[in-house]
């Protein structure tokens, strides 16, 4: 391919085939009014004395012994209720008011006694601020959410996914410059992030982790056939076809590649992003680029029908296949990993960058962040708490102790420390692809109900209406699916 090819039309194709009110003491004398005698003079003012010295006088002083003993019983009576007020109450109302809080912190796939190692850490640095975590199920959880944020009852700082800032706008806060500086995002973080998680440039989300579409291979099925791994789409169509075998009736045993239906493919809405993103697709305007929309569905569909297909709606779940050793290449997300091996745990396999087009090397982002609710009475507190999952130190001494549970921890979100992963074989295939990634909102395994879903159900569509009826072309698959695109986005603002 030179630098202008695209994914074909059929006819080329088939030759090259994601309070303190003021106090007022009761006991403290007033002041008296006009009139009347002052409570600690004589009613009568005294004689004048005719000695200094005479008894006389001093039994008619103003300052007896008897009202020297009443000022003072007030005096002590005051300086009792200044202690209360000023001693006890105060402090009390000082200490509710900036002393300790609390805050609650909803995520998805850490368990809590992993993230009590980042949240013991944040409160040594900040020993007046609790954090609750409480891991939630992906399923259900946008919902939950949603509804829980709504009714008042919602956590204050809250994993979301990528594509979801359109769907939690409204109830996302601000990240202010005093807690992570724009310039201090676009550094430490990578590319797809600035663009997902910022809207009129502000920033409302901070990465855990980046995550991206990858190419999985069977190295026993490669090493048998003498296979190389592919980096462009004509080596890719090349080496499905040579890797797939069939039986007597024409039934697929081994499936080179997991490409062409949409419900029996893990991951299918990523898959075609990434071949609608390499072929110049506007997903948020298919209309304008239908040409290159329907090259890239033809493309994709291909893999699934004729007489050279590699896969077909018939075989097991892509992810099940791959497990099985049925499926020569298989595209997915580092979590895969920890799927597939559980299935089989002897399976060879390797993880490479995804085929390109040339010069087009971008590949599908997912991943999640965390964000502060605007409804979150401890705003604040949550904020430094995002922050400190955000900071380098935090994110290595996570990825450490998730390390001790699995295989591997979650890919570093920072690009930063990239070069920490050089050595992990397994991770750094992932991360390094991450400075060309890009999001799509057909994203899948997010479980929203909403716009991730509503998005991949027209897109399902379109595959199923070329794949179960010939006369449906590309192009009228497109057509269709550009109006449910565009009926979607304008419900999220998009």
């Amino acid at each position: 391919m030179d630098e202008n090819t695209v994914f074909q039309s059929p006819q080329v194709s088939n030759q090259a085939i994601q309070a303190n009110p003021p106090f007022k003491n009761p006991s403290q004398p007033q002041p008296p009014q006009p009139g009347e005698p002052s409570p600690i003079s004589p009613p009568q003012p005294p004689l004048p004395p005719q000695s200094p010295q005479h008894p006389a006088s001093m039994a008619k002083s103003p300052f007896s012994l008897s009202a020297i003993i009443k000022i003072a019983v007030g005096l002590i009576v005051i300086l009792f209720f200044a202690f209360v007020v000023f001693g006890l109450i105060i402090p009390r109302f000082q200490k509710n008011s900036a002393g300790k809080a609390e805050i609650t912190y909803w995520g998805l796939w850490e368990d809590s006694n992993i993230m009590q190692t980042a949240i013991s850490d944040f409160k040594k640095q900040h020993p007046n601020i609790t954090v609750n975590y409480v891991k939630q199920d992906i399923k259900q959880y946008r919902e939950k959410l949603t509804a829980r944020i709504q009714n008042n009852t919602g956590p204050d700082v809250f994993l979301f996914h990528n594509t979801w800032l359109p769907v939690f706008l409204s109830v996302l806060l601000p990240i202010p410059d005093d807690i992570i500086s724009k310039q201090d995002f676009n550094t430490s973080f990578y590319p797809v992030a600035q663009k997902d998680l910022t809207k009129n440039g502000a920033i409302y989300g901070i990465p855990t982790g980046v995550d991206t579409l990858s190419l999985y291979i069977n190295a026993q099925i490669f090493q048998a056939a003498g296979a190389e791994v592919p980096d462009n789409w004509d080596d890719f169509i090349r080496v499905a076809r040579s890797l797939t075998v069939t039986d007597e009736s024409g039934k697929i045993k081994t499936a080179g590649a997991a490409m062409g239906t949409f419900d029996n493919i893990n991951h299918a809405p990523d898959i075609m992003s990434l071949l609608f993103m390499q072929n110049g697709v506007d997903i948020k305007n298919l209309a304008s680029t239908s040409k290159s929309a329907s090259d890239a569905l033809t493309f994709y569909t291909t893999f699934s029908t004729g007489d050279q297909k590699v896969w077909d709606d018939t075989l097991d779940q892509s992810m099940l296949a791959f497990a099985k050793g049925n499926l020569g290449m298989y595209f997915g997300y580092s979590w895969d990993y920890f799927i597939i091996k559980a299935l089989n745990p002897d399976l060879s396999l390797q993880i490479h960058p995804v085929p390109h087009l040339p010069q087009r090397n971008m590949t599908i982002a997912s991943y999640w962040a965390n964000g502060v609710s605007k409804k979150s009475k401890r705003q604040k507190e949550a904020l430094l708490f995002t922050a400190f999952l955000a900071k380098k130190e935090t994110q290595e001494k996570l990825f450490a102790e998730e390390s001790k549970t699995r295989l591997f921890g979650e890919p570093y979100a920072r690009i930063d420390l990239l070069d920490k992963l050089k050595d992990n074989t397994i991770v750094y295939p992932f991360v390094l692809q991450g400075k060309d990634a890009k999001s799509s909102f057909f994203a899948s395994d997010t479980y929203d109900n909403a716009l991730n879903s509503q998005m991949n159900k027209y897109l399902g569509d379109a595959v199923r209406s070329i794949n179960s009826n010939n006369s449906t072309s590309a192009e009228t698959a497109v057509a269709t699916l550009s109006q449910g695109v565009s009926q979607v986005l304008r419900q999220y603002g998009q």
